[in-house]
């Protein structure tokens, strides 16, 4: 009873969680009877918009074949089921970082979605999810800095972890606490643009879409996480991790996969890998930035094949580093602010990367473009 209490008042005032220990999470897909991933379906893009403290995500990871890369991305957050905000973001970076990147963010009012909880509309931003749930049409004139009109269309199947996607928290599996949960879309088409103030940048290229829901507060869910991203001409990969804080083990989750246009080569929860390879120190933050880094990925296809893939090497001049407590709108920060030793930041990364896949006897080399995210919380 007294954890109960303790964990009812971490909820409330985002203090630090006693020490439940690992077998209070729920990790996606560590069940026995669990596939290694399930498909997506239409019905799997349903808004969720819990009552309780969450923040539920639409982002689109947009790759131009003119070498822009650009991120979209809806945000509806509850705190604690008192307040609701939602939010529409646009981030362009230039190729080769010829300019520094474009930043909007707008506080979105009068929010709503159609009947089934596919499509997302505010005044000025419309986020609609096609009849047959193929495509998706993005349009934003919430700030006139970076006007969106974007069209993604998938080409091949979605995956998610486990049979729901989700992990729980909670000392009792039957009665979670918190939740984690991505959808993904690893391979899409775009057509369409972004209006800035220094013209037309046309976005025909390739696509990501990652639909999340973080069924808790950020601090409590996760200590760090990694994400990647890798588009090249024939093969598109994705690995989602984060670890726990230590009140849950410091357990490791992820999920991973690689699609090629019409197929999911393989998609699971329980092998390849994420290492910081080399890092240094950074002055502001003391968080050990990675500059270095190698991404596994291992499985096997649907007809037994083996496939071992590997993205490494330098990352380059990083693209951003996001201090959460600064720049983030006012949800994240009423999430944080009483949480003791919690510094959130993200850095991203977008370096030109080569792809070693090994698929059967067959292994080939391709170059591609990789958009990384390692984030440091507590």
């Amino acid at each position: 009873m007294f954890r109960w209490a303790q964990q009812q008042l971490a909820n409330v005032a985002g203090t630090q969680e006693p020490e439940y220990g690992p077998e209070a999470i729920q990790p996606v897909g560590k069940n026995e009877s669990d596939p290694p991933f399930t498909e997506v379906t239409k019905a799997d893009l349903k808004w969720l918009t819990p009552d309780t403290t969450c923040v539920e995500t639409q982002t689109f990871y947009l790759h131009a074949d003119n070498g822009h890369t650009v991120m979209l991305q809806v945000i509806y957050s509850n705190v604690a089921g008192l307040r609701i905000t939602t939010q529409f973001n646009c981030k362009v970076f230039y190729p080769n970082n010829e300019k520094p990147f474009l930043w909007s963010t707008a506080p979105l009012e009068n929010y709503g979605f159609d009947e089934d909880q596919y499509s997302f509309y505010a005044d000025g931003v419309s986020v609609e999810l096609s009849e047959d749930g193929s495509s998706y049409t993005i349009k934003s004139a919430a700030d006139e800095n970076a006007l969106v009109d974007v069209k993604i269309t998938r080409t091949a199947p979605g995956f998610m972890g486990g049979k729901d996607g989700v992990s729980n928290y909670g000392t009792d599996p039957k009665a979670p606490w918190g939740s984690m949960r991505h959808v993904f879309w690893p391979r899409n088409n775009i057509e369409g643009r972004v209006i800035t103030k220094d013209g037309e940048i046309d976005l025909k290229g390739r696509a990501m879409y990652s639909f999340a829901l973080q069924g808790m507060k950020p601090h409590h869910a996760a200590a760090r996480w990694n994400f990647a991203n890798f588009q090249s001409p024939t093969y598109s990969a994705v690995i989602m991790e984060f670890t726990t804080p230590s009140s849950y083990g410091s357990t490791v989750v992820r999920v991973s996969g690689i699609v090629t246009d019409g197929k999911i080569l393989f998609a699971n929860t329980h092998t390849g890998h994420v290492k910081h390879t080399e890092t240094k120190a950074d002055d502001e933050n003391e968080w050990p930035e990675p500059t270095s880094i190698s991404y596994k990925w291992e499985g096997k296809t649907e007809d037994g094949k083996e496939v071992h893939a590997l993205v490494e090497g330098s990352l380059g001049p990083r693209l951003d580093r996001i201090d959460v407590m600064a720049e983030v709108p006012g949800f994240i920060k009423s999430f944080v602010a009483t949480a003791a030793g919690t510094k959130p930041y993200i850095y991203q990364f977008g370096p030109k990367m080569t792809m070693e896949i090994q698929v059967g006897d067959e292994t080939k080399k391709e170059d591609g473009t990789l958009f990384g995210e390692a984030t440091f919380i507590s």
